[in-house]
């Protein structure tokens, strides 16, 4: 069905059964529940926190498992928080969060393999597109610097491509 046959369709009803095509969506769909109750009551904090905590558990599991260390994890929360609308500076949080846990991780298991470094590098890159595309390099500059830092401290294989994009971003130029 294509949205123009939808709005036909949703025309053609009235309030009662408009309303009663939405209750069964919001029961039926965990999606369209999450989005509406972050639609009406959307207590970002908590989210952010959630946000926080199962990334971090992505490399430091509270059970004593072995970490997985997939960026993916952080990526599908960016994902859902776009999605929902979220505050542009909570999203761009969570992404620089995303790679500065990884970092945390690395520091810890030395050396990660090639292609760790590679997907943290593509979540740097697409979390500074981000912050430039919204505006909000001032808010993060410092965290910025601070990720950029550490690639040179832990002598990561990439830490000159970090660099070179922190100062394309943070010093006004756009790609």
């Amino acid at each position: 069905m294509s949205a123009r046959e939808l709005k036909q369709y949703l025309k053609e009803l009235n309030k009662e059964q408009l309303e009663e095509q939405l209750l069964d969506l919001y029961k039926r769909f965990r999606e369209v529940k999450e989005y509406y109750d972050f639609a009406f009551n959307p207590k970002e904090n908590e989210l952010l926190e959630q946000c926080r905590f199962l990334i971090g558990k992505e490399y430091f599991p509270v059970n004593g498992r072995k970490a997985k260390a997939r960026r993916s994890v952080g990526q599908k929360w960016v994902r859902k928080l776009k999605l929902f609308g979220a505050e542009p500076s909570l999203i761009a949080n969570i992404m620089l969060y995303n790679v500065e846990i990884a970092q945390a991780w690395s520091r810890e298991k030395k050396p990660a393999p090639e292609s760790f470094y590679r997907s943290i590098f593509k979540s740097f890159d697409e979390a500074l597109v981000y912050i430039s595309e919204n505006g909000l390099q001032k808010e993060f500059s410092l965290r910025i610097d601070k990720i950029t830092g550490e690639c040179f401290v832990q002598n990561w294989p990439n830490r000159s491509l970090f660099e070179r994009l922190a100062e394309m971003y943070t010093s006004g130029n756009d790609c």
